[in-house]
């Protein structure tokens, strides 16, 4: 009976050390997109100076995110596997924050049964699957939308999408971002759940990319 404490620690140990795969099963993913000038202008002083410093960032990816049906896992592992600093570089031209990449690793990479070289590899798929409409990729000033201009142009953009696979959030009149749900193949899929979450407002504020010269 003594050695049943022993035991359960080595048990706990193992378990700690197995990859993310055989801690958590999930259904899908969520790729969310974030309109830079959102966080920039919200976030103030407290923004990261690399995202908000001049650089016209449009939408930039917030994450790629492991879903259930109902619910999502993360902080699969504890503590998570170190990201190489290589990687984290290479990540900023689609996040624009040595904070976001590590973090989105910590809280959802590690659902995902996948090395952060695998991980990242596939955010970086799944932001290619994602045509930005062209009315997004260059705003010099502010823009009243509503959500589901927003969607029904993202859906234009991107043949297969339909509207209950994609969804707005917005940050109190601010739109915030864009959620697309994709399988583990990264192929547009239906998410209800995902979609009966989405900005319900009736009009939203885009503020202006950072770094664009007006065209007045």
């Amino acid at each position: 009976m003594r050695a049943r404490p022993l035991v359960l620690i080595a048990l706990f140990l193992i378990a700690s050390a197995l990859p993310a795969r055989a801690q958590s099963q999930f259904d899908f993913y969520v790729l969310a997109l974030s309109w830079s000038p959102t966080y920039c202008e919200n976030a103030g002083s407290r923004a990261d100076p690399r995202q908000c410093g001049g650089r016209p960032y449009a939408f930039v990816v917030h994450g790629l995110w492991p879903q259930f049906e109902r619910g999502y896992p993360e902080f699969c592992l504890r503590p998570a596997p170190f990201v190489p600093e290589p990687l984290v570089q290479s990540m900023l031209e689609l996040m624009p924050s040595r904070q976001l990449v590590i973090q989105q690793w910590r809280k959802h990479g590690t659902c995902a049964g996948l090395s952060p070289e695998d991980y990242f590899a596939l955010v970086r798929r799944a932001r290619e699957k994602v045509k930005i409409p062209e009315g997004f990729q260059r705003l010099d000033d502010y823009r009243m939308v509503t959500p589901a201009e927003v969607e029904t142009a993202f859906i234009a953009a991107n043949a297969g999408l339909e509207r209950d696979m994609v969804a707005v959030d917005c940050d109190r009149r601010y739109l915030r971002e864009v959620r697309v749900c994709m399988s583990k193949e990264l192929a547009f899929r239906a998410c209800p759940k995902v979609d009966r979450r989405a900005c319900r407002a009736p009009s939203l504020v885009m503020p202006p990319m950072r770094g664009v010269p007006s065209r007045l």
